[in-house]
């Protein structure tokens, strides 16, 4: 790479939209990871790929039903929900 183009794409400008790309590259690395490793209908191995279609509902709701997924569905669906509540409750 000549001097110019390392000073045209390594501006601090620059810097948020490399951030933003390398979470996004790495959510998307690790939804591949998650659906390669646990999710009952991906086999890689060739045994798993021969046992053909598998009725095994709990597997899948297990994977369905993971952490985060438990963890959200007891929350309100705000997004500031002390500030919601500030300004939209009388005092």
């Amino acid at each position: 790479m000549t001097g110019g183009a390392v000073n045209r794409w390594l501006r601090p400008e620059v810097y948020p939209l490399f951030a933003a790309v390398g979470v996004a590259v790495g959510i998307c690395g690790l939804q591949l990871i998650r659906n390669i490793s646990i999710n009952p209908e991906v086999r890689v191995n060739k045994e798993r790929r021969a046992a053909g279609i598998l009725e095994n509902h709990a597997e899948g709701e297990k994977y369905a039903e993971h952490a985060i997924r438990k963890f959200v569905r007891t929350k309100s669906p705000e997004i500031m929900p002390g500030l919601n509540k500030f300004f939209s409750e009388p005092q």
